[in-house]
């Protein structure tokens, strides 16, 4: 849709997420890793013993959390959206063809005249 003056106006649903709920987005997805991150770390102390194979890819776990959660944590805002379209375009206008056969446009502009380059009528 276009105002009058000629400014774009732009819809509500183009419009990024608030700065607040992005970041407190971000800190409840570094919370859950976090919270992972722990519960990997105690789950490969409490099976060290027991299930050594199980407690070391807790224990992997455990260490390469903190690196994924923070990249994660800062990775930046979202892209914004692809904007909808905010205006309505003019409707295309068929294009003018030749007249067709029959009529006023091929009637002689000359009476007696054959049209032919080499009369002299």
């Amino acid at each position: 849709m276009r105002k009058q003056n000629g400014t774009e106006v732009f819809r509500i649903t183009g419009a990024r997420q608030g700065l607040a709920d992005d970041v407190r987005g971000r800190q409840r997805r570094y919370i859950i890793s976090m919270s992972v991150r722990t519960v990997s770390v105690v789950l490969a102390a409490s099976l060290w013993n027991v299930e050594r194979h199980v407690a070391m890819v807790a224990l992997a776990l455990g260490l390469l959390l903190p690196y994924v959660a923070v990249v994660i944590a800062n990775a930046g805002r979202e892209n914004t959206p692809s904007l909808p379209t905010t205006f309505v375009p003019a409707p295309v206008r068929p294009a003018l063809d030749a007249a067709p056969a029959g009529s006023p446009a091929d009637a002689d502009p000359e009476p007696g005249h054959t049209g032919d380059a080499r009369s002299t009528g």
